[in-house]
């Protein structure tokens, strides 16, 4: 009977684990409201979406390794060779890595402001490939 219990509260704790630690998938307009509550300039909205579209397709724990040897974290797609640094907190957004990949981004939003504002959209490819001089006035029926 003990055994069992135990089991059941290994089984529920785990569960509980798996849930914390997944990443959230944004819906566009979502996305785009989930920004005007992180205090994102509402002229800039339609950028960001569509930069994080293009970079993380909404996905908080988008990871990716670039050929350089440096690798992309998060659903604003942060660079740990200049702004996160792996394993603790470091890099320009004094953040570790690791902690962009979970569904609050707070973190994320805040070091992804700081970029924008040193270097602008074009730190971004998927910015500059999919969203500089196109027609991204697509977010605007979100905050109807």
């Amino acid at each position: 009977m003990f055994r069992n219990i135990t089991l059941l509260f290994c089984f529920t704790t785990f569960i509980l684990l798996i849930n914390e630690s997944e990443s959230k998938q944004f819906t566009r307009c979502g996305l785009a409201q989930e920004l005007l509550k992180q205090k994102f300039d509402k002229t800039f909205v339609p950028n960001w979406v569509c930069m994080i579209e293009s970079e993380s397709a909404k996905d908080t724990s988008k990871v990716t390794k670039k050929a350089n040897g440096s690798t992309n974290y998060g659903i604003f797609q942060i660079n740990d060779r200049e702004w996160c640094k792996q394993g603790k907190a470091g890099g320009k957004c004094n953040i570790k890595c690791e902690d962009l990949l979970d569904d609050d981004i707070n973190d994320d939003a805040n070091c992804a402001k700081k970029i924008q504002e040193e270097i602008g959209f074009k730190n971004w490819d998927g910015w500059v490939r999919s969203c500089y001089q196109k027609n991204i006035s697509y977010v605007t029926n979100c905050f109807k």
